[in-house]
């Protein structure tokens, strides 16, 4: 009989185990509806702070075409209290119809302030007062290795969060005959749909605003713009209430040793004009298609970064000195800079 007691005996415990309180659920009060109770790494509890002060200033963008289908879904986030809002340009480009939907799921149409096409940014606004907004921070101060926090609304998942650190500064991405330049490159992955939305630091200030993501199956890197970047855009808003776009006239495509090369050009660096607009300052200014662009004010034009960035120090009006070659002789010309066309945009 000692075996089969033994056998009873063992049976009872084992179902006595498997119905007993885990031990955990000891320090959770009873119908709390949550699992064992964590201990935060101060790092973690900065973040879900930044994430829970940013994320109602993270808003949804839509746009629509003239037969009133979506046409694009991005992201934005709101930087004052009466509803100016930063987002990519190339978000609300061609647009016929913005509007924005409130992490509350309100939607409320947004007029279109404009933007620029070279930098990637532009402003829209809504209606209403008190909002919630991100601080701005100061992208010059940042540093390699320190954190970086995307919020956006990939795939139309709303405030998704994702955490990395700044991997590299200065960065240009080529293409197009309009090449992004002095990007913040960051590992916190950035899909689509983070377009527009905002990148912060571990202050919970946005240092920059998601653009664009480069590569494949083997991964992914991402992009965005420096907030220092967007401001003068905010403020010529503020001025004359619209983005004023300094213009020259011309899609060309970067030259490397490897194209020059390929092609006998007589440079090894520059861009190359592949298009110029009639009545635009390259073509009163007699540039034509194929001239190899290699300074501009006398600074060295390695790329399309660096033409664009002497560009947008330009004001409406301001003279450009431009050394191109041509037939493999240098020749100088003098632009004036127009505002860009709103078709140009």
């Amino acid at each position: 009989m000692k075996p089969i007691k033994c056998v009873i005996v063992g049976i009872m415990l084992a179902f006595s185990m498997l119905t007993a309180t885990p031990l955990w659920a000891q320090y959770v009060p009873a119908g709390s509806g949550q699992g064992p109770a964590t201990i935060l790494l101060p790092e973690e509890s900065r973040i879900i702070d930044i994430v829970k002060r940013i994320g109602p200033a993270v808003v949804a963008v839509t746009t629509y075409d003239k037969s009133g289908d979506e046409s694009a879904l991005a992201s934005g986030v709101i930087i004052t209290r009466d509803g100016e809002i930063l987002t990519n340009n190339h978000v609300i480009s061609g647009a016929h119809k913005v509007t924005v939907t409130l992490p509350s799921g309100k939607e409320l149409p947004a007029q279109n302030l404009g933007g620029d096409p070279g930098v990637d940014l532009a402003v829209i606004k809504i209606p209403g007062g008190n909002l919630p907004v991100a601080p701005l921070g100061d992208s010059d101060l940042l540093q390699v290795g320190q954190v970086a926090i995307a919020i956006g609304n990939p795939y139309g998942f709303e405030r998704t969060v994702t955490v990395g650190v700044v991997s590299a500064l200065s960065r240009t991405i080529p293409g197009g005959g309009q090449s992004l330049s002095n990007l913040i490159q960051t590992d916190a992955r950035i899909y689509p749909g983070n377009s527009g939305g905002p990148l912060v630091d571990s202050a919970g200030n946005v240092i920059a605003i998601s653009v664009a993501v480069v590569g494949g199956r083997a991964g992914t890197l991402g992009f965005a713009i420096p907030i220092n970047t967007a401001r003068s855009i905010l403020d010529q808003v503020r001025r004359v209430g619209r983005v004023v776009v300094p213009w020259i006239g011309i899609a060309y495509g970067e030259i490397t040793p490897e194209v020059a090369q390929q092609f006998n050009l007589p440079a090894k660096q520059g861009i190359i004009v592949a298009q110029v607009e009639k009545g635009g300052p390259a073509a009163l200014a007699g540039i034509r298609r194929g001239d190899i662009i290699i300074e501009v004010d006398g600074n060295m034009v390695t790329n399309g970064g660096d033409l664009q960035k002497i560009v947008r120090q330009k004001n409406i009006g301001d003279k450009m000195q431009v050394t191109a070659l041509r037939d493999g002789s240098r020749r100088n010309f003098v632009l004036t800079i127009k505002e860009m066309p709103a078709s140009a945009k």
